[in-house]
């Protein structure tokens, strides 16, 4: 075992009058003073029963346990004993693997939050140990960059992933911190901070984070400890003033969307992931700072990807080729590639500017990414994932238990242990609920008084929502329920005191619906949203998309799937506009409990695939049709029968039409 004497000082913590460490959410922006909106901790909330309980018990039972198993099969955990003279294996694994270790570590974090499991108690403390030990004297601590890499130690900072596996570290140390009280991982990590603040910066030598991570990780960092280097080094990276020193090419900042000042930014471009990432620390470090610039190109940025670059699951990332975004409108189905881990990114960056801006549009894209493009990237069984995520599938096998590069499994775990940091959060002026679900809110109001809301929903299958308010005593605030862009029609009634007001109200979608009033324990509101299918149709400047729609209900995106249409190939299949009603079953029997989606379609006599390849423009061609019958599936839930035909958008004919 090494032992020595750590010369850095680690940082002593905030723990405040209000709590420390067990009163912080994912995000502790409670004294951020350019938040709008402030999240609530993990264990303040606790889930019932309902479309995410079996998700998350499984990511206890099976994903956490069998990702550990795989990590110490692949030799990550072995990476850092061999520094330790603990084993004589050689490292294994791409140069970022210590990160999947600590994503897993948060995740395991977060699900103690929510309650003591001692298992996995256990196995965090034996690894925290393990790289305690494995951390040098200085405070550096990666084990690809050891040995006859040693003297390369940030000369390739564009690729090196150093500050990228610390940033992952600090995190998880910051979960477990806020879920036991435990520093010893996060001392580990303030010494990593300390060695950088110390040694990098201006004046110094020069400091990028290739991959960005570090930057929110030093953001929440301050926030944990109140020491100032921390943001103001966040600052540093942010503001790509080294760019020169580091003589980066264009196609190096490019990629990595960092390297260049963030706030000269005013398209995503490049790797997805890292381009979530650093707008992830971007809007942490405006949070703190208030800086106008940061705003700007936070909104710029948003729209940008809103309006130009995400599929309709809430995925991002259109192109294999370096994982990254395309030019505007570049959205293709098969070749989509939608990464899990660019998906969660993007409901990070989003929860974010939803503490900062307190506007409903950002939980919009983290529902939409939720419950499509991010619950897609598990199986329903818990144990195989996907890194990509298609819209359209010719039968590929896209679900396995481990990658080479393996940050999406665990990412997909620590995304599901922290679901109740994200369902609620409070303001001066009251509480909102931002995504629904059977859930209790245990909490307090910003004026310290004790305040109960509780939900009672079959959401997302059905559309009503009641929740029950039970403040301490009586008092006047506000509850914002929030109301989703997609609900057309939806009402409100507030029961005062129960049965129900005969006065409904209509509010209007894609906003949060105050009402504001003095609130009596007991008090019940109820939420009906319109749960109605309907189809979407892209921009026409997507133009693989022309000709075909979409099929959504409620906040879930639909797919076909060929095990649901026996008989015929789903690629002949056209869905039949002839005025007909969607059907909507819940079948409990299937994929775990789905609603499925049913409406007629024209499925051709000959196979498309009996044509020629190319014909004369203006030869008419009979192609007789047949009546059958389409189901949808939701599009999480697809490639769990194994590898298969699919497709999320699908040519439509209307009637009378060749």
């Amino acid at each position: 075992m090494r032992t020595f004497l750590l010369t850095c000082l680690v940082a002593p913590l905030l723990l405040g009058a209000d709590g420390g460490w067990q009163s912080q959410g994912i995000v502790s922006d409670t004294h951020s003073p350019h938040a709008k909106m402030h999240g609530v901790p993990i264990h303040a909330v606790q889930m019932g029963d309902g479309f995410w309980s079996a998700r998350r018990a499984i990511n206890v039972e099976k994903s956490i346990p069998s990702m550990l198993a795989e990590l110490e099969q692949h030799g990550v955990v072995d990476n850092f004993l061999r520094l330790e003279g603990k084993t004589k294996a050689a490292r294994r694994g791409p140069l970022y693997t210590d990160s999947d270790l600590y994503k897993w570590m948060e995740a395991v974090a977060f699900v103690l939050q929510s309650g003591d499991q001692p298992k996995l108690r256990a196995e965090f403390d034996r690894l925290t140990g393990i790289i305690h030990d494995a951390q040098e004297p200085s405070g550096y601590l990666n084990t690809y960059w050891t040995e006859e890499r040693t003297p390369k130690r940030f000369t390739e900072m564009y690729r090196s992933h150093e500050l990228y596996c610390m940033g992952h570290l600090i995190q998880a140390a910051i979960a477990y911190y806020r879920a036991t009280g435990d520093r010893k991982l996060l001392d580990v990590g303030i010494r990593f901070a300390n060695y950088m603040v110390q040694n990098f910066g201006p004046q110094k030598r020069p400091a990028l984070t290739g991959h960005p991570e570090f930057e929110m990780a030093l953001v929440e960092l301050y926030r944990t400890t109140g020491d100032r280097r921390y943001l103001d080094f966040a600052g540093y990276l942010l503001s790509g003033v080294e760019r020169e020193r580091l003589h980066l090419t264009d196609d190096q900042v490019q990629y990595m969307f960092s390297g260049k000042p963030f706030t000269s930014r005013t398209e995503f471009e490049g790797h997805a992931v890292r381009a979530m990432y650093a707008s992830c620390g971007a809007t942490d470090y405006y949070m703190e700072t208030g800086d106008a610039a940061y705003l700007k190109t936070l909104e710029t940025l948003w729209s940008d990807l809103v309006n130009r670059k995400m599929y309709i699951t809430g995925g991002v990332g259109s192109r294999e080729s370096g994982e990254a975004f395309g030019e505007a409108y570049e959205l293709p189905n098969a070749q989509a590639y939608g990464e899990s881990c660019a998906a969660i990114g993007n409901l990070m960056w989003n929860w974010r500017m939803l503490l900062a801006l307190g506007e409903s549009r950002f939980a919009d894209v983290i529902e939409r990414a939720l419950y499509n493009g991010i619950n897609s990237g598990m199986s329903l069984s818990g144990t195989l994932y996907c890194y990509r995520n298609p819209l359209e599938s010719s039968g590929e096998k896209i679900r396995n238990e481990w990658y080479d590069t393996t940050c999406c499994p665990p990412n997909l775990e620590r995304m599901l242990a922290s679901l109740p940091g994200y369902m609620y959060s409070t303001s001066p002026q009251g509480v909102y609920v931002n995504l629904f679900h059977t859930s209790t809110l245990d909490w307090q109001l910003e004026n310290g008084m004790g305040i109960r809301i509780a939900q009672q929903t079959e959401y997302p299958w059905k559309g009503a929502v009641e929740v029950t308010v039970d403040p301490a005593r009586a008092a006047e605030f506000s509850l914002f329920v929030r109301i989703p862009a997609w609900s057309a029609g939806t009402t409100v009634g507030v029961a005062v005191p129960a049965p129900f007001a005969p006065r409904q109200d209509t509010p209007k979608a894609g906003e949060y619906y105050e009402i504001h009033r003095r609130w009596e324990p007991g008090d019940k509101v109820h939420i009906e949203f319109e749960m109605q299918p309907r189809l979407v149709r892209a921009n026409p400047l997507v133009r693989e998309d022309a000709g075909r729609v979409a099929l959504e209900r409620g906040p879930l995106v639909y797919c076909i799937e060929q095990p649901d249409q026996p008989g015929f190939n789903l690629f002949d299949a056209s869905l039949l506009d002839d005025g007909s009603s969607f059907v909507s079953a819940f079948q409990a029997d299937l994929l775990g409990g789905v609603t499925v989606v049913k409406h007629r379609g024209s499925v051709v006599d000959r196979p498309f695939s009996g044509e020629p390849l190319y014909r004369p423009f203006r030869e008419r061609v009979e192609r007789p049709g047949k009546v059958e019958e389409l189901t949808f599936i939701p599009y999480y839930a697809w490639a769990n029968r194994g590898p298969s035909n699919m497709e999320v958008w699908v040519p439509y004919v209307t009637v009378g039409s060749e």
